[in-house]
């Protein structure tokens, strides 16, 4: 059996009349990536609050690296690193001088050269926090979230602010760090940065889970129906396309053919050797499934239209 570093079990929030959080439960292994989804609202922040320790839940169960966080116990907050959404380190300081500051307060600390180092921020140890940009504080976030060379690192949106190149960077860090055995519990709005992290996502909408399972097989994505979207050539209609078993051909657009079939391999092999005998250029061929935030969107959207219905 796979040690945890994170189990809920039947966790509840409520505020008032509100259930912000209705009865989650899951795990979270040691050396995972975990990210949860959802939409604003759906208690995502609650949760990772409650995880962290900055939040008393009303009910259920919670397990931290085998302690209760609601405790807030020093040999737990020493193996935790966390990146807010939003955070402010001291801005009169340099970056080198405010992550030595924080490094003291852990046993077990990394060099201020390793940490700069790995969020990219090498050649900045000189200069005062209110001079950097701000991907580089949130970079500067993520390297405070480090200093203490955390066992478990809550990210919630850790690259809000970045460019490209430095995701990217983010991203590979992360990766690396998973590579030591580190865990992260991860929460974005990116689904290009969900579907390259996580080891499995969690979708949440109205306080509970409505889907949870690696990001090719969530919801369906790895048995959906495959779409071939294309523009024919000059003067092909429907009924000069080969026969394809089991596929739905239709012309949603002047111009514009879109195969729905169970299996995109035999699709696919159909339409471009038929191509291919004729000498068609199939320009504007595609050949997809159900992308990580098509599947989020219709979990989400029904399971707010069957809140909206109770």
């Amino acid at each position: 059996m796979q040690e945890e570093a994170i189990r809920v079990e039947g966790l509840r929030k409520v505020y008032g009349d509100v259930e912000a959080v209705d009865g989650l439960t899951f795990s979270v292994a040691v050396g995972e990536v975990f990210c949860l989804l959802g939409p604003n609202g759906a208690g995502k922040t609650t949760t990772t609050e409650i995880l962290e320790g900055y939040r008393a839940r009303s009910g259920g169960d919670v397990r931290v690296l085998g302690r209760d966080p609601e405790h807030g116990e020093r040999e737990l907050r020493e193996r935790v690193g966390i990146v807010l959404q939003e955070a402010a380190a001291q801005d009169e300081l340099t970056v080198a001088e405010v992550l030595t500051m924080f490094g003291r307060y852990y046993p077990r600390r990394r060099a201020v050269d390793e940490l700069v180092g790995l969020v990219g921020l090498t050649g900045n140890e000189g200069k005062r926090v209110k001079l950097l940009s701000g991907g580089q504080k949130r970079r500067l976030d993520l390297a405070l979230a480090l200093v203490g060379d955390p066992d478990l690192l809550f990210l919630d949106e850790p690259t809000t602010g970045f460019d490209p190149s430095a995701r990217r960077q983010a991203w590979a860090t992360i990766k690396d760090l998973c590579a030591l055995g580190k865990t992260v519990f991860l929460t974005t709005h990116f689904m290009d940065e969900a579907q390259t992290l996580a080891d499995r996502v969690a979708v949440m909408a109205s306080g509970r889970l409505v889907a949870m399972g690696t990001p090719s097989e969530i919801g369906g994505r790895d048995t959906a129906p495959t779409e071939i979207p294309f523009p024919p050539p000059a003067a092909v209609g429907l009924a000069d396309l080969p026969p394809i078993p089991d596929a739905t051909v239709s012309e949603p657009a002047p111009g514009r053919v879109r195969i729905v079939a169970p299996t995109g391999l035999h699709a696919s092999h159909a339409i471009t050797g038929w191509a291919l005998e004729r000498g068609y250029d199939l320009r504007g061929y595609e050949v997809s499934q159900p992308s990580l935030e098509d599947v989020y969107l219709r979990l989400t959207e029904n399971a707010t239209a069957l809140e909206a219905a109770r």
